[in-house]
């Protein structure tokens, strides 16, 4: 038992993925741990709480961004093909285990601790009932984010139908918001600076503030640019107003104006908390090395900006606030080095290289930037912005400095993208291939486990929720916000003067291939699209994007006008990587790559007319929250009536499983 728990404290949970050698560990904790005589002592609360870490994002292969405009995998996503995404019948994102698990903790533990009935020291009993407080919250923010509207349910409700009926009646999603930043708030007053135990592998209060920004700034930036839609309370065709428990509601600042700027404040004030206690992990490679492939190499591993992201050990970087651990001698490993060289089944877009700056700070197209053009990789990276420079792989780099007599799974160098899937375990599907997080270590990749820390939470983001909730705010980028700025452009080794970026910034040309110069059809302005660009260039394959997408209502656009994603330049002289006999197109469902006539950048949906995104990806205004499956109408209903039923569904869905969005 004491070595389960220990495991559960480093791990949270052992992880598969999709690597060489898919036989990894995984550890399940005890869940139904709920007597009467539990939760009476310290150690209870703390091995309790662990069992929800289980519910915290996991970024060690950084492919958190495939199905964006940044990344993509060799299959496309339903949601960006109007009418195949469809109502479920069960399941889905209206499910409550979670909030059950914590409220039962919650309803439990403080009574007790008022009475003076739980043993312990007193300051990690606090920090303990913080990190379940923080736990509800976390499982709040994925119903936010996924449904909008949302019951708020802070007790362990009795299992007879009238309650449960009752209690599944939406609170709208500026309530939603602010109870999960109330949660916070209370995990904030509670939790330590730093976790009684487990250092950096449990949370701290620094993690909560960090949420709390995010939170902020996501409900504060959704409402401003879903105003005057259905999609925010009180809005035209509002569908909460057709339920009689939500006709008169009002907003607790009295306006929407007034959320949004409450939501944006609470970004600001908590991220600035947090930024200004975390400096930055320095870059020793911000001058660009065009020597040899092993001197990359070298300098690559010995660089604390890489090593961040590849290390065994990551309680040493100031910026993670947050990660996960794991240990081969207790059997508990994953497979993130060999997942990260084998390149599986994903890729950087075209559109998300080319918006990556010069190291001068100019756009590739600006007049005196430099720009090499994109006929090889390594044109490509020359002279960039650092972060493509580091992490954009390039064909003959080397991925090994330390040899292993443990296996043959390590990929030596890195190989020419497999973008026809010839040799199946190195499938890269655009042709821009990511090294972020590579290991040079073979004992890390021969045998396919290895033991190199994951990440959970990192700081930087803060520096980047303040820049943008504060422009946000006054349109104005205030002295903290600049600063902020150039000390993430100083590390990615990129000139720090942002007014030469913005001004030489072309939104027409910038708007071809990144859906962020969009709010609802709209394009933004420069100085918040270079914010926005900063952000997606930092925080590359740390799952952003897509949450950042929908916010910033960035898609609308593609309603009316299909996107087509693109890889790199294949019809150029990168094609003589290839066997010219390989290279089939325009032969129906038998083609490899797409057709030169179509566009000169391998088009990976565009190769055979038989799939559903061949005319490119479109969108629908539905899509921008979740369906509400059928089976929760019909369990709240009277008589299977689901228009007795409390619940509402989402704007633009049906209430009938297996139909696609009203329209389609």
């Amino acid at each position: 038992m004491k070595q389960i728990l220990y495991i559960c404290l480093v791990a949270g949970a052992a992880f598969s993925l999709p690597a060489c050698n898919r036989d990894l560990l995984e550890i399940t904790p005890p869940s139904r741990i709920t007597p009467e005589n539990y939760l009476q002592e310290e150690s209870q609360l703390a091995t309790y709480v662990i069992k929800q870490y289980e519910t915290l994002p996991i970024f060690g292969t950084f492919d958190g961004d495939a199905h964006t405009d940044v990344a993509a995998r060799r299959g496309f996503d339903n949601r960006y093909v109007p009418g195949q995404w469809m109502v479920g019948q069960t399941e889905g994102d209206w499910s409550f285990t979670n909030i059950y698990q914590c409220n039962y903790f919650l309803e439990t533990v403080l009574p007790r601790l008022a009475a003076g009935k739980i043993s312990g020291n007193d300051v990690n009993i606090r920090h303990y009932i913080g990190e379940m407080y923080f736990m509800r919250a976390f499982t709040y923010w994925g119903k936010l984010q996924a449904l909008g509207d949302f019951p708020i349910i802070t007790n362990t409700l009795k299992e007879d139908k009238a309650s449960l009926i009752e209690a599944s009646k939406r609170a709208p999603q500026t309530e939603v918001a602010r109870f999960i930043i109330s949660d916070l708030d209370s995990a904030i007053l509670l939790m330590s600076p730093t976790a009684p135990s487990g250092g950096k592998n449990r949370l701290s209060k620094i993690c909560a503030q960090l949420l709390k920004s995010r939170v902020g700034l996501y409900e504060g930036t959704f409402l401003k640019y879903f105003k005057n839609t259905a999609y925010v309370p009180n809005g035209p065709q509002w569908p909460g107003k057709n339920k009689s428990y939500n006709a008169a509601y009002q907003f607790k600042s009295g306006s929407i104006e007034g959320e949004i700027d409450f939501f944006l404040t609470q970004a600001m004030e908590a991220a600035k908390t947090v930024a200004d206690a975390v400096p930055l992990v320095p870059n020793s490679m911000t001058k660009r090395l065009e020597t040899s492939n092993q001197d990359f190499a070298v300098a690559s591993e010995a660089n604390p900006y890489c090593r961040m992201y590849n290390s065994t050990d990551l309680s040493g970087f100031s910026e993670v606030l947050l990660w996960r651990d794991y240990d081969l001698g207790l059997g508990v490993s994953n497979g993130i080095p060999n997942t990260i060289q084998a390149a599986h089944g994903w890729g950087f877009t075209r559109g998300y290289v080319d918006r990556f700056l010069m190291s001068n700070g100019l756009p590739i197209y600006a007049t005196g930037s430099g720009y090499a053009g994109d006929d090889s990789i390594q044109l490509v990276r020359q002279n960039r912005d650092g972060r493509l420079w580091l992490f954009l792989a390039q064909p003959g780099q080397i991925n090994i400095l330390k040899p292993s007599s443990l296996g043959t799974h390590a990929t030596p160098v890195v190989e020419y993208p497999d973008i026809m899937n010839l040799i199946g375990n190195h499938d890269n599907s655009t042709g821009y291939m990511s090294r972020k997080g590579n290991v040079y270590d073979g004992a890390q990749l021969g045998n396919g486990r290895g033991d190199v820390g994951s990440i959970v939470f990192r700081g930087t983001e803060a520096y980047f929720n303040y820049m943008e909730a504060s422009y946000e705010k006054t349109g104005t980028l205030d002295g903290i916000a600049t600063a902020y700025w150039k000390a993430i452009r100083e590390r990615a080794g990129v000139d720090a003067d942002i007014q030469k970026t913005i001004a030489a910034t072309d939104l027409v040309k910038e708007a071809a291939n990144d859906w962020g110069v969009y709010s609802a059809g709209v394009m933004v302005d420069r100085t918040l699209y270079n914010i926005r660009r900063e952000r997606s260039c930092e925080l590359m394959g740390e799952g952003f994007r897509y949450m950042d997408l929908r916010r910033w209502r960035a898609m609308d656009q593609m309603i009316t006008k299909p996107y087509f994603i693109e890889g790199f330049k294949l019809w150029g002289p990168m094609k003589n990587w290839y066997n010219a006999a390989a290279l089939t197109y325009n032969i129906g469902d038998r083609s490899t790559v797409s057709d030169p006539a179509l566009s000169p950048y391998l088009r990976i949906y565009q190769k055979t007319p038989s799939v559903l995104a061949y005319n490119g990806y479109k969108w629908t205004l539905a899509h921008y929250f979740s369906p509400i499956a059928v089976q929760h109408f019909l369990i709240t209903s009277q008589d299977n009536d689901v228009n007795t039923s409390p619940i509402y569904q989402n704007p633009g869905w049906p209430i009938e499983a297996n139909k696609p969005p009203i329209g389609f």
